[in-house]
């Protein structure tokens, strides 16, 4: 696969969530995950954001972009649909599993 081959947001990514103390190391599933939650360009933005939390202006200052910018990006991120609310649990099959009849 290119993430072994290239260096990627994704890889960035993979890299930073490694330095967690529970860590995540790379695999295969966790790089179809990544790429199921993250456009290429949004992980690479991810994986520069601070572990703990952080406002806009730190965000903008990281990804060396305007805060308006940064604010936009962070809004969209934000604004994306759950995948569980408090009536109705949604559950989707990752692409490598949709063919398989099992629950």
């Amino acid at each position: 696969m290119a993430h072994h081959t290239l260096r990627s947001g994704y890889t960035d990514l993979v890299e930073r969530l490694n330095r967690f103390p529970q860590g995540a190391p790379p695999s295969e599933v966790l790089y179809h995950i990544l790429e199921l939650l993250f456009g290429e360009h949004e992980a690479k933005l991810v994986a520069r954001l601070p572990i703990r939390p952080f406002n806009v202006e730190k965000a903008a200052r990281r990804w060396k972009t305007t805060i308006p910018d940064a604010q936009r990006v962070l809004d969209e991120l934000a604004s994306r649909p759950s995948f569980s609310t408090s009536t109705e649990r949604i559950a989707f099959r990752p692409p490598w599993r949709a063919s398989s009849n099992s629950r």
